[in-house]
């Protein structure tokens, strides 16, 4: 099949073109700056320049193609700068499902995100839960206004698919997660938040969700990506058990971190703060739960995400051998 990827140069779109080039299919990759994708290059991905945000630079590479993975996004915690958020996450998706519907494209996947749901308060969740309220960040919002989005064009008869993960771990992780662990790591992680909680997927196995949804998701049709839940307490600990690093004793309960974020909400407007500190950034760790259940995705797709300790292994020798340190495990 001809395939097109955005967002192919990020950490899932990454490894979904790599993945979908090895299963043999033609992958066309747009991306902002092509000198950023050579390694695709090197696979035989053809590669062409564009942004999301400009809706005729995707004209030409769309034309033709038998499917489109939509999987750029704005992925930002904590930063001042919030200006591409609706760019990229609202007014891209816009871009590439009206042409998706212009260019009658036969299929679609896009990748929303559980975030939409915002913190479920300790509630497993599935496919027809809705969250009504405020979002807890900028991301958050601007992503649920492009999965309504995407739902609106579903409705008009856009044959598109969505898949919305939960937290992606991995090697070649550039967020928040990676920097957790490696704070971990080094042992300069403070402190770790009580029952803040998360649905984890290995990169592999979302890339995987992805392939399969494609291929075997009904239009029209969400589903939850989302590994299994743990805390993040859960998380380190399990990291301590495989390294034998230990885990940071302290533990912030949600009353702690939000009375931290009200005091980050008056310092951030006058000192710049890393984004783990800064008023939003303590919000979606003060107990928070960005989890849901993957029954349909098993049921229907035959997904099948592996356990967070298989992956949290491989992800934490990736991570040691890259500091310099001789994982013993």
């Amino acid at each position: 099949m001809k395939l097109l990827v955005t967002g192919a140069t990020g950490f899932v779109g990454g490894v979904l073109a790599r993945s979908l080039k090895a299963a043999g299919h033609d992958v066309r990759a747009v991306v902002r700056t092509p000198e950023k994708a050579r390694g695709l290059v090197s696979l035989g991905v053809d590669v062409h320049r564009g942004d999301v945000t400009d809706k005729d630079s995707l004209r030409a590479p769309m034309t033709g193609v038998d499917a489109v993975y939509h999987v750029a996004g704005w992925y930002k915690i904590g930063e001042r700068d919030t200006s591409q958020a609706v760019r990229i996450n609202v007014d891209g998706t816009r871009h590439v499902l009206e042409l998706v519907e212009e260019l009658r494209i036969p299929r679609a996947v896009y990748t929303s995100t559980l975030a939409v749901n915002s913190d479920t308060h300790g509630r497993i969740v599935d496919e027809t839960y809705r969250f009504t309220g405020r979002h807890l960040t900028v991301y958050d919002q601007t992503k649920a206004d492009a999965h309504h989005l995407a739902e609106s064009f579903i409705t008009r008869g856009v044959p598109v698919i969505i898949v919305q993960p939960g937290l992606i771990y991995g090697p070649g992780d550039t967020s928040s997660v990676r920097t957790t662990l490696l704070q971990y790591l080094q042992r300069k992680l403070p402190l770790l938040p009580k029952q803040t909680a998360f649905a984890w997927a290995h990169v592999e196995d979302i890339s995987r969700a992805h392939m399969l949804a494609m291929e075997k998701g009904q239009p029209g049709r969400t589903y939850f990506i989302c590994g299994p839940v743990h805390t993040l307490v859960e998380a380190i600990e399990m990291a301590q058990s495989i390294t034998g690093i230990p885990a940071p004793r302290l533990r912030a309960g949600p009353a702690m971190l939000h009375a931290m974020a009200a005091g980050m909400a008056v310092v951030e407007k006058v000192v710049p703060l890393p984004p783990a500190y800064t008023s939003e950034g303590l919000r979606v760790v003060a107990g928070t739960t960005y989890i849901g259940s993957s029954a349909r995705a098993r049921a229907e797709l035959g997904w099948r995400p592996r356990p967070l300790r298989d992956g949290l292994t491989e992800t934490l020798r990736h991570e040691m051998n890259l500091l310099g340190m001789t994982p013993r495990f």
